[in-house]
């Protein structure tokens, strides 16, 4: 059977994930291919639909319990032959058949698991609210059990899909999202299909999953959480049994990231680390590019209670196959220290900030700044980059470093393809400019570093005489470090609490914190984030003598959730009713704007 398997996969061209797939599929159920059960086509027909193991495996399961087939209304994928395979063979497709399995279910797989519904189903009425809701139960991002275990068992079960595409993987302490969309972007405008995983998301959870610079659709979340559902249940069942944890929130985002990913397919995949690098979920990829951005104390409960342990803990991203991009350091031990780990593991080459390349100059400009930039490939001149801050100059160094690494040109890039790319990059809650007159700012910094570059980015960019800001924090963030670096550049701040009720830090709470470093006098309650907003804009519009918000400002940070739940509430939507005529509106006429309103 092995080696009428082997023959099988070395004709049956395709991805190498695609034949590792149908090998799992024979190490798990031993199938012997005698009497009729279940009918597929010939291997151009089928391999090329991914779906067609986990129908398989359906069928199987159904046998083993003695039911009969069900009866489909709709002709199988599997039974289809693509047209453009079939100019390949002259043959036109064959049903073969598959006996089921007998007594060679696997120990490893539970009894209790079967049956298993491999075949995605046409579930009616499964919004994406109802799959997000079933993916959060599961153990959050913020409490997890620090493991590879669980992903490289549901790699194993997927059939390493991962190996089908070329890697970019970011960490770091800040920054990371948005040097991932900038390498994104770089890779788009140079023709390669891309897959973008970041996080946390701002509004939508399908923001976190992008192909070719869009978010996917909700349909799509839904079908890929389908797809891989059974395959996660496989890899609980197998942990719950070991006394281990279900896999988590964030882990399963990571799988069907990466399902997606190879499903596309996409040429490349930039994917931001969720926490840490070493034993984040993300780190069953083999970096083709490994980005380590400015590292500074965070999430000391899992990552550890000193500067060089985080860094480690970071520099666990690193492989053999890596080439290592090591941005600028705020503590001046780590450079050295991610070098030697680098040597260690032995990466193909390292580039550092400052050394291997350089932010040669950079200049203020409407919209965000122009920068020169040095790569090991050659300068590049005044590019414009459509953010904010030094920061974001060092960010989308490190971007166009990788970029360099990952795209098949030799030599330095093209500018103007760079210039294209990088103009035209925005991040969503990272010194965003939402509204005008007067002008509001979000942004998600919630440590030191970020709220340093924060400050930074609005002391250089922005002349405001009256900023007042809106404040609301995680409790396990260091809530007065943060308003004290924020404090000297603010007349007022608002502390409220966001949505995330779980993780928030009180009002009454954050307050008190308040008071202690800008003075009673300065603080101004509202226990709602809509009232926070508004109260805000009431301040600087009654300090606003010629009423064209000139120099006033509101400034929303704290935290992702924070500037989400500020997002969502000062979005400007289009109102669909204005495509009617003034005559109709008058006149009352209901018409259906239900399809622009979700377009919008």
């Amino acid at each position: 059977m092995h080696q009428w398997g082997g023959g099988l996969c070395r004709g049956m061209g395709g991805s190498w994930g695609v034949r590792r797939q149908f090998w799992v599929l024979l190490e798990l159920f031993s199938c012997s291919f005698t009497d009729s059960y279940i009918q597929y086509a010939t291997c151009e027909a089928i391999f090329p639909h991914q779906k067609w193991h986990k129908r398989c495996m359906k069928r199987l399961s159904e046998r083993r319990r003695g039911k009969n087939t069900p009866n489909r209304t709709t002709k199988p994928h599997y039974q289809t032959a693509l047209p453009n395979l079939q100019s390949r063979s002259s043959c036109k497709p064959q049903l073969r058949s598959i006996a089921p399995p007998t007594t060679h279910l696997p120990s490893a797989i539970p009894h209790k698991m079967w049956p298993m519904s491999y075949e995605v189903p046409e579930v009616e009425n499964l919004s994406l609210a109802d799959v997000y809701r079933e993916i959060m139960m599961r153990a959050p991002e913020h409490d997890f059990d620090p493991s590879l275990e669980r992903m490289q068992k549901v790699m194993d079960y997927l059939g390493q899909p991962a190996q089908s595409f070329k890697v970019i993987h970011v960490t770091g302490t800040n920054g990371k999202g948005s040097t991932a969309r900038m390498a994104e972007a770089i890779c788009r405008a140079y023709g390669l299909r891309t897959g973008l995983y970041t996080s946390p998301h701002v509004e939508k959870v399908t923001e976190r999953i992008c192909v070719d610079g869009q978010p996917i659709s909700d349909e799509r979340f839904i079908d890929m959480w389908l797809q891989v559902k059974d395959f996660v249940e496989m890899v609980d069942c197998e942990s719950l049994e070991q006394g281990g944890p279900c896999m988590s929130f964030f882990e399963v985002l990571t799988t069907m990231a990466i399902w997606t990913f190879a499903d596309s397919p996409v040429d490349v995949a930039i994917v931001e680390v969720g926490m840490g690098g070493r034993l984040d979920a993300t780190n069953v990829l083999d970096g083709d590019a490994s980005i380590i951005g400015p590292v500074d104390m965070d999430h000391m409960q899992w990552l550890g209670d000193t500067i060089e342990q985080i860094a480690g803990e970071k520099a666990g991203i690193m492989k053999p196959t890596s080439t290592v991009i090591i941005g600028p350091q705020p503590h001046e031990q780590i450079p050295a220290l991610l070098e030697d780990y680098a040597r260690e593991v032995g990466v193909q080459a390292f580039v550092r900030d400052g050394v291997e390349a350089e932010v040669s100059s950079r200049a203020a400009a409407v919209g965000g700044q122009r920068v020169t930039l040095r790569t090991p490939q050659g300068v590049y001149e005044h590019i414009p980059v459509s953010m904010f801050g030094e920061h974001q100059a060092h960010n989308a160094l490190a971007a166009l470093c990788a970029a360099e690494v990952v795209i098949p040109v030799a030599g330095q890039l093209d500018a103007n393809v760079v210039t294209q790319a990088l103009s035209a990059v925005k991040v969503p809650g990272r010194i965003e400019v939402i509204r005008r007159s007067p002008t509001i700012i979000i942004d998600g910094g919630h440590n030191e570093n970020a709220v340093n570059a924060l400050r930074a980015a609005l002391e250089e960019n922005f002349s405001f005489t009256d900023l007042v800001g809106v404040v609301s924090m995680m409790k396990d963030k260091e809530v007065e470090t943060v308003l004290g670096i924020m404090e000297p550049i603010l007349s007022k701040v608002v502390v409220t609490q966001n949505s995330w009720t779980n993780r928030v830090m009180p009002v009454d709470e954050l307050e008190k914190i308040a008071v202690s470093v800008f003075g009673e006098d300065r603080v101004l309650r509202a226990d709602t984030m809509p009232d926070a907003i508004q109260t805000a804009v009431d301040e600087v519009d009654a300090n606003d003598e010629l009423g064209i918000g000139l120099g006033h400002g509101v400034v929303i940070f704290g935290s992702f959730v924070t500037a989400g739940d500020a997002r969502i509430l000062l979005k400007e939507r289009h109102n669909a009713e204005l495509k009617n005529t003034k005559e109709d509106r008058a006149a009352g006429v209901d018409t259906d704007f239900s399809h622009d309103d979700e377009q919008d």
